[in-house]
Formats: C-alpha cells, structure tokens, sequence
C-alpha cells in the first residue's frame, strides 16, 4: 500500500488534534492541508484560489480558539474549505458540491464547527454580533470570531454591523483577510480609502513641497519613498476602524503561521471590539492560481501539475446571450448603461467592461446600491442594464420596491441563475423570483424558453418605457439558433407551439422543452407563455374553454409563481377548469445535478406526463396512458 503524502494531515481530524501539535510542526501540516486541497478539487471541482490562501489562517484560528465552543463565523463558504478539512470532514472533501455530498458553503446542519450557514457574502459581522452578545447575555465566557474577505467588506451590511459593534463595545474580534481581491477584482470606496488619504490637500502639499528639497538627495528621497509605502500600508487601515470603535492591529502576514499565533494568543486575551488586519495571496501555494485568481476561483477537475482545466460542456450559454446583446445594444445606443454588484464575469459582463469601459460600473458586493444606484441613472435619462442573480435580486428587494416601482424607472434587470444552479445548492439557488418579482407594479417579467428568445426579451425590456425584468437560467440552452437582428416581442402574448385536444400544457421559460417532449406523447397542447407578467389573459381564456385539463409548469416554487397567475387569472374572468401547477416544492433545494433535481420533482418530460395522466379524469387517464 502506498504511503500517504499527507503524513501530519492524516493525525489532524479535529481541532482537538491539531492543538496537540508543537508549533513547529504547523508549517508542514499547513504544506499538507494546501497539497490536499489541491489534490482533491483537482478531482471534484469547486472552490480553490480563495481556500488556498486562508490555509495558515484556519489552521491558526483553530489552533488558538477553542472551537466550536468558540464561535468562528466564516463570510461565505469559498474561503472555508481548509476549516472544512480540519473539522472532521477531510474523508468527504471528495463529495463537496456532489449530490449527496458536503456543501461548497457553510452548513449549521452539516457541522458544529460551521457556526452560521451562508452562501451569500457579508454576512458574518452582524452574526458574529449577534452570538457575541448572547453569549454575554447568557454569561457563556466565549470568544467570538468573525472572518471577512476584503470584496465582502465593500458590502453596507458589513459596515453596518461594525458600526454597531464599535457603539455596544461588544467583545468581538473581527478579521480581514486582505487578499486584494473579491471574485471580480474589488472596486469601490474601501479599496481607495488610503489612496484618498494619501492624495488629501494637506498631505500632498507636503509630499509636493518635499519632491523638490529631495530630488537632489537620492538616498534620502528613497529612504522617504519607502516610509510613504510603509505609512500607506501599516499605519493609515487601523485610523477607519479606530474611528469606529475597534482596536485594530496589523497588517499582519497571513502566511507566517507563528506570527498568527502569536497574535491570536494577544488578541484572544484582550477585550472588546478587536480588529486584525490579515494580508494572504489568494491562490497561494499553486502558481496557476497565484497569476489567475479569478480563473481559479471556482473550478473544474484540472490537472494539479500544470492547473490545465477540463472543458467545459459545450454549447452557447445564457450569460454569454446576453453579454453579446449588451454590446450589440450598447453599440445601437449610446444611453445604454451597465451595473454589476461585482459579478463582472460570473454575468457575462467582461467583453462590454473591455469595448465601454466608460459606460461600465461595478459597484462592489453592494446590490441594494446597486438598484438605487441604476434608479438615479434613470432618473436622468440613461438606460440602465443591471446584471445580477436571482438569489442576488433578493438582498437588493426594498429598493427594487421603494427606489424602482413606486417611481416606475426605466431599468432593465438582467436575472442570471434562475431556477436550479446545481452545485450552489439552496444558497444560490433561484426559486423565488417569479413570485417576487410579480406582485410589484409597474414590472414586466419575461421568461426565454431558449437562447433566441433570451435576446429578443432582452431587446423587448430594453425599449420598453418602464420596469423589465428578463430571468434566465444558468448554463446552456437547447440550443436555439439567435437572429443577428433582434425582434421586440408584443408585451403580454403568448404563443401556441403545438395544437392538441383536451389538455393544455402552458410552459413558462425554461420549462418549453420537456413540455413539448411531453405534448408530443400525449397530443396536448404546448403553449410557450413568455410573459409572467402580463399574462396573455385572452388567450389563457380560450385554452381554459377549449381544454378539460390545464397544466402550468414553471422553474419557480409553485407558491405565488407563474401558476398562481393563471389560477387568479382565470378565477377572475370566470373560467372553472381543472387545472394543476407544476413547479419547485415548498422547500429549500439541495445541491445536485439540475438535469436530477429536476427529475426529482417530475419536471422533466416524463415527470411532466406523469403528473398530466395522475390528475386526468379517469376517462381521459385512459386516453392518455395509451397515447
């Protein structure tokens, strides 16, 4: 039997085993756990650039802190998957993301160490808070660790908790991990805080002034160089986070494991708001990943010697639809304006950020900004185009409301990752948004059953004078050929796409192909519906009257989705018909393959037949079972 390389790794099942190691065996461990993570995503796929650089940083917090006594709250899961190794599921790194497996994020459900579930960023401050002061309310004597990347930091919720923090005088240390770098490169006020600084009035008339007396002392004027880069990087972070409350140390290496130690140990015997400043290298220890941390950032199974990923599977995605239609559109005009809460490639956005710079705004993890934002540029004309997901969407849902509808804005919201996103699990996963987003007035909700279509409701939202919202799914479509020339299609039509008896199969989005499939079998009628809101009531009227049974099938939970439309469409105009809605269930969805989950839920072809020949009458149960 092979010997395992992962020599100190293999003794280290949970914290309690790793705080039974002399310290100088901690850079060998941190050597091992790095290797493996390697090794495993290699296989899997998932996380990696962000786990690789908190490596040193998990292995120190646990070895200080008595977890899970101690609460550490990780921000999201990306940079989690070295705590993940050392809690206990190192033998089930190899099922993360997999049907059946551990989560890519944290999971209350999953482990004890996992203190607070979470998919989305920014988070961790305000839980941390909060189980910080439940801890002194219940006099539990408990340290209280909050763990935030530098791109979460750009997020208002973040800077909301610390404010509050800061005012209560909570015992709660806070740590930046400062990698440079959130999954699209960080922008935003926190990123140029110290360049603010730096380039004040007082400050540059005094570094001008001393240019001219220093230009004829070279070593001098080096010797101030370098105090200016070490004041920049070492002195001016802490004045902010002071200001809020916080005594704040670093930066500090977030690499050097004895030096985290030995600060943790100071930091653990202080009191009250704390603040450590943690620089890493995202992607450390794997040189594909140190040049390409964005590539790197979420992966496929690659080769751990040269980081050569596998292909990806073929075919035109919905993202990349609409990044060519936003420069096709943005070309045809000059109004168009585009608006990304950081999700420059995961949207789509990277080829119009290159070709319109100008008319490109990334504005942090910051999607409540993000829509008030969009509304001030309406306000003054512009066209503005926000990509965003749908999971996204929601974080961001009083301003869709308030800043959006009441004012009815012309803004055009681009919905990636609708429905199912398989590996994410429930955290990403778009089941809500046709319900939330149709009860608003002053919106129109499309959703494209496939590539060509996505384009042209994009075009559709785009000139129409209001509200649009285009939802899309993530990954490819069924492969649709897209006109060069886009199309406005007519608002709130429908349309027939195969002519059957008795039964009426009224698809919404995504769901058009496995309707068909199922039509075919069962001679029913397959309606592509494309508009949630409006709905083609005129023609929901005449299928109700024309067929004995009405189908609705829907990407989207079932309660208050596109079905419920048509049920309170057609209860209002009198149409009593049988009638079943197919859609998500009442519950938060697993990670698993989409094409499973979906057939889980029967909303596949045959789940779809299924479903039809169960709620039939008998006599047309018989029909149907022979079709």
């Amino acid at each position: 039997m092979t010997e395992s390389p992962y020599h100190l790794l293999n003794k280290v099942d949970f914290p309690a085993d790793l705080r039974k190691l002399p310290i100088h065996q901690l850079p060998q461990l941190c050597d091992d756990l790095r290797q493996f993570l390697i090794d495993t995503i290699s296989r899997t796929g998932g996380h990696l650039a962000a786990g690789l650089g908190t490596v040193e940083l998990a292995t120190a917090l646990h070895y200080v802190f008595n977890t899970p006594d101690d609460r550490l709250v990780w921000d999201i899961g990306h940079q989690a998957y070295p705590h993940k190794i050392l809690t206990g599921r190192r033998d089930r790194l190899h099922t993360i993301r997999q049907p059946g497996g551990i989560s890519g994020f944290l999971k209350r459900q999953e482990s004890d160490y996992d203190t607070f579930g979470a998919g989305h960023s920014s988070t961790s401050i305000s839980a941390a808070l909060g189980m910080a002061v439940a801890a002194a309310q219940q006099q539990h004597d408990r340290q209280v660790v909050a763990v935030i990347g530098d791109g979460a930091l750009t997020a208002g919720m973040a800077f909301e908790a610390l404010n509050n923090a800061g005012a209560m005088d909570a015992d709660l240390l806070v740590i930046l991990n400062d990698n440079d770098m959130s999954i699209s490169p960080n922008v935003g006020a926190i990123s140029n805080y110290l360049a603010r600084i730096l380039s004040g009035k007082a400050y540059t008339s005094v570094r001008e002034g001393s240019k001219v007396v220093l230009s004829t002392l070279p070593q001098v004027k080096s010797l101030a160089k370098r105090w200016e880069e070490h004041t920049k990087g070492m002195v001016m972070p802490g004045t902010f986070f002071e200001e809020l409350g916080f005594y704040y140390i670093g930066p500090i290496d977030g690499h050097d494991i004895k030096t985290l130690i030995k600060t943790l140990r100071n930091m653990r015997a202080l009191q009250g708001p704390r603040f450590l400043h943690v620089v890493t290298q995202k992607g450390k220890g794997f040189k594909p990943a140190e040049g390409a941390p964005v590539t790197y950032h979420g992966v496929t199974p690659f080769d751990p010697n040269t980081g050569k990923m596998e292909a990806k599977p073929s075919g035109r995605t919905y993202t990349q639809v609409f990044g060519d239609w936003l420069c096709d559109m943005a070309a045809m005009d000059e109004k168009l304006v585009g608006v990304t809460p950081a999700m420059r490639e995961g949207s789509g956005m990277v080829k119009f950020s290159q070709q319109y710079a100008e008319r490109y705004f990334d504005v942090g993890i910051a999607e409540q900004h993000a829509l008030t934002f969009a509304a001030g540029l309406a306000c003054e004309g512009l066209k503005p185009v926000v990509a965003i997901y749908s999971t996204f969407l929601q974080r961001a849902y009083d301003q869709l409301i308030h800043d959006i509808s009441i004012q009815n804005l012309d803004v055009t919201l681009a919905i990636d990752r609708a429905g199912f996103v398989g590996a994410d699990g429930a955290t990403h996963a778009g089941a809500f948004d046709l319900s939330y987003l149709r009860c608003l007035p002053n919106i129109v909700v499309m959703a494209p059953a496939d590539e060509g279509e996505c384009r042209d409701m994009l075009y559709t939202a785009y000139q129409h004078a209001g509200t649009c919202a285009v939802r899309y799914p993530r990954g490819s479509g069924p492969g649709a050929v897209e006109r060069e020339t886009m199309r406005a299609i007519p608002v709130g039509t429908g349309e027939v796409r195969r002519s059957g008896r008795r039964v009426a199969i009224l698809a919404f989005g995504s769901m058009l192909t496995p309707s068909l499939e199922a039509g075919e079998e069962l001679d029913a009628t397959v309606v592509n519906m494309r508009f949630v809101k409006p709905l083609d009531e005129d023609l929901l009227e005449q299928l109700g009257a024309e067929h004995e049974l009405l189908v609705t099938v829907e990407e989207n939970t079932t309660l208050g989705g596109a079905g419920s439309a048509v049920n309170e469409c057609l209860i209002a105009r009198g149409i009593y018909v049988r009638i079943i809605n197919l859609g998500l269930p009442d519950r938060h969805l697993e990670h698993g393959k989409p094409s499973e989950i979906l057939a889980e839920f029967g909303l596949d072809a045959a789940g779809i037949k299924k479903s039809i020949v169960a709620a039939a009458p008998l006599p047309l149960a018989g029909i149907l079972e022979s079709a």
